[in-house]
């Protein structure tokens, strides 16, 4: 395993990371399989943004012992509120939902706590200031967190961000599609006909950010680096190519300012693909090639399962839904094993109300509304 330095905070990750994100739909002893795995590849930075209680307390058991090997990225305004994800800038609802945390992780501290998920004005001015941001610099203060991070999908923020001061690092959602978006919020936009895979046929606003985080010497962890495993599949992939998930991870790697690639795992079999990087030949990296030789670049409002759609007013786990309907829909008939998990939800697609509070979190512009309708028909 490579380590790398992480910014500012002088911290050396691995360059390949764990999401913890897939983690939440897991038992104990399926995480501790996950983390064992990432254990022994070299990994050593997890990031846990969900604030659901079981999914913490498993992480928790899985690491306990060995809190010291690990630098863990742990989110301050990501809580749980009647059974659900919510985002708050609310200080005491944040504070409690910290020491949740630190609580069911084992530990006093955290190395990297992040300013959880800013991607629009509003929200850079309720936590950017007033009490929100007075929490986090009292943690800051007491070491209870080491470092300052932030953790978003608009460049413009990260740049913000970076501009501070204060901020040292930037969780950014980063993969080739991505890259090329401007900072819209309707995501619903077409590519041009070539497509260059030097930075110079970045977004340019993306490639400011780049150059001002490193400016800034503000490092950056990788958030989405599949886009959902959509980028692993030509039909479903932006480009209509697939791509490896070695060339994923190196498409971020060869960014500037990036330290570690933070992808999910659902199992160990998850972990070895990405860790694979480390052993992989120029050729089995090479990402260019694919791209250039792609037969568009088209991308479209997709999901990729993040889960910030949240709290839903009807409790549907949207992310899991959604995901579930694209296993669902790429195939001519409903599998019998997708429909057995789908029917297993306890809130499945048709209860949702169409309220389209969901659509105004998503930081994709994905439809869901929309989409919870196409799947209750696909599943009827």
């Amino acid at each position: 395993m490579q380590y790398r330095r992480l910014g500012k905070t002088e911290l050396m990750v691995s360059e390949i990371g764990l999401g913890a994100e897939w983690l939440e739909r897991h038992d104990y002893e399926e995480c501790k399989a996950v983390i064992g795995r990432a254990e022994e590849a070299g990994i050593n930075i997890l990031d846990c943004w969900m604030p659901g209680p079981e999914v913490r307390s498993n992480i928790g058991k899985a690491i306990a012992g060995k809190r010291e090997r690990w630098y863990i990225q742990g989110h301050i305004g990501s809580t749980w509120q009647n059974g659900q994800y919510t985002r708050t800038r609310d200080a005491e609802k944040c504070r409690a939902a910290f020491e949740d945390l630190l609580a069911r992780l084992g530990t006093d501290y955290i190395d990297l706590g992040m300013i959880h998920y800013i991607d629009r004005e509003e929200d850079w001015d309720k936590a950017m200031h007033g009490p929100f941001l007075d929490y986090v610099m009292e943690l800051k203060e007491k070491g209870v967190i080491r470092h300052i991070g932030m953790s978003t999908h608009n460049p413009e923020m990260a740049i913000r961000a970076a501009e501070t001061g204060f901020v040292e690092m930037v969780l950014f959602s980063v993969n080739p599609a991505f890259d090329l978006m401007p900072p819209i919020d309707d995501l619903e936009i077409y590519f041009g006909d070539s497509y260059d895979p030097s930075l110079a046929g970045i977004d340019p606003v993306r490639v400011r950010m780049y150059q001002t985080l490193e400016q800034h010497d503000v490092g950056i962890t990788c958030m989405k680096p599949y886009a959902g495993g959509r980028l692993f599949d030509a039909e479903r992939s932006p480009f209509g190519a697939a791509l490896t998930p070695v060339q994923c991870i190196h498409y971020c790697l060869t960014r500037p300012g990036v330290a570690a690639v933070m992808a999910g795992y659902d199992t160990p079999a998850h972990v070895d693909a990405a860790v694979a990087y480390e052993t992989a030949s120029d050729a089995e990296k090479d990402y260019a090639s694919v791209l250039a030789a792609a037969p568009h670049h088209r991308f479209g409002a997709e999901c990729t399962y993040c889960g910030h759609c949240k709290p839903c007013p009807v409790n549907i786990d949207i992310a899991m839904v959604n995901k579930l309907s694209d296993l669902a829909s790429i195939q001519p008939e409903v599998p019998a094993s997708v429909r057995e998990h789908y029917n297993a939800l306890p809130v499945k697609a048709d209860a949702c109300i169409a309220c389209r509070g969901c659509e105004s979190r998503c930081p994709f512009g994905v439809k869901i509304a929309d989409r919870m309708a196409r799947t209750a028909a696909l599943f009827a």
